[in-house]
């Protein structure tokens, strides 16, 4: 079955939207949160275990595993869906953001992008006919165009350069793509500079992609400036195919990136939160290794209908936590991508009812954004997910 994406409704009070997904491994329904399986994994979980969650899409990253095991074993050995035993639609990012965090290990050019390997050392080229060749055999449902993750601070000058190479970029990927009902992505870039934005998505969208991301976000600008540039540019793109915004994951970010008409997300917040003690709950953030939860018998979050929450007090999980079990990790993720699950539904939930600004509102009324401690960071390339 080839891929389509269908937008089925509109929130009257926002630019929220809700819609679906079509894949050859499944239907998956937007706004949707896809945790990140960087080498073929979700850290902690069994694949039947995030299919019980609620979870419809994951993310898995070519850069990683063209580099370990091989993107040519992996298609050998019946593709990634198979490889993994994952039968539901799998997202492959292009591995811009690995090779931009590698930073003093590669050298971008013309040609595409000669890095050294953060495992071994090994020199390697990736271009963008090679990137979406990698994602082909890997077997994903959703490619995306092989692009310059314009770094933040930038120039107008550097990130006008950045533009225009990751748009020849994208006329290569595209013009290499086989026609086998696969997607591929086109990303827009632009740094924090409207102009340069709004040129983005006018020549990436003359290309003609099956959908569109915002990337060269969350890269280390101040926030209000990721939020001004996403509202100024989701409007912009063809309201026809979905919108993904990359690497942003904050509950309450989603919520805004949501109100603006964002369709897709992915984050390791979730499940590198939950390997560091940072869960989520309806309530707010929680740093579990705090004292104040030693003796507490109550379950992590009263309203999440998880496994871990119906089974485990915050007091059990802190001893988990605190005595470096591996159990910790796996009753952690298990929460925290359920967390996101369950945010998710509501949120598709609110939109079909005509109520997603009274839900946000309600969310965030309740929800505390700042915990004592946040010891989850964006992963650069050698610290893979």
């Amino acid at each position: 079955m080839a891929y389509s994406f269908t937008l089925l409704k509109k929130d009257p009070g926002s630019n929220a939207r809700l819609g679906v997904i079509t894949t050859s491994h499944g239907k998956v329904n937007t706004p949707v949160f896809m945790p990140v399986g960087t080498q073929g994994t979700v850290k902690a979980l069994l694949p039947e275990t995030l299919k019980t969650l609620g979870v419809e899409m994951i993310l898995g990253n070519m850069y990683h595993l063209y580099l370990r095991p091989g993107h040519e074993l992996v298609r050998d050995l019946g593709g990634l869906h198979r490889f993994m035993n994952w039968p539901g639609p799998i997202l492959t990012d292009s591995g811009g953001y690995q090779i931009f965090s590698l930073d003093a290990l590669r050298q971008i050019k013309e040609e595409g992008v000669v890095f050294q390997s953060h495992i071994d050392g090994s020199r390697h080229f990736i271009s963008p006919e090679s990137a979406v060749e990698i994602q082909e055999a890997l077997g994903a449902d959703i490619m995306m165009c092989f692009d310059e993750c314009t770094p933040y601070p930038a120039d107008q000058k550097y990130a006008k350069e950045s533009l225009d190479l990751t748009v020849r970029w994208a006329e290569r990927c595209r013009k290499v793509q086989k026609k086998n009902g696969k997607a591929l992505f086109g990303i827009i870039q632009g740094g924090v500079y409207p102009d340069l934005r709004q040129e983005a998505v006018e020549r990436i969208v003359r290309i003609g992609f099956d959908g569109y991301a915002l990337g060269g976000l969350s890269v280390g600008e101040p926030k209000d400036l990721m939020w001004r540039v996403t509202e100024e540019t989701t409007p912009l793109l063809p309201s026809g195919k979905a919108r993904y915004l990359m690497g942003v994951g904050m509950p309450e970010d989603i919520l805004g990136a949501v109100f603006h008409g964002i369709d897709m997300f992915d984050c390791v917040l979730p499940t590198r939160g939950a390997r560091t003690g940072l869960l989520f709950t309806n309530n707010g953030k929680v740093v579990i290794k705090n004292a104040r939860y030693r003796e507490d018998a109550s379950p992590l979050d009263v309203f999440c209908d998880c496994y871990t929450c119906k089974n485990y007090s915050r007091a059990y999980l802190r001893h988990l936590f605190v005595a470096k079990e591996i159990l910790a990790m796996v009753l952690n993720t298990i929460h925290n991508v359920r967390f996101y699950m369950n945010l998710m539904e509501r949120i598709r939930t609110a939109i079909q009812e005509d109520r997603f600004v009274e839900f946000r509102r309600e969310f965030l009324d309740r929800y505390v954004q700042e915990p004592e401690e946040d010891p989850c960071v964006r992963p650069a390339a050698g610290e893979a997910e």
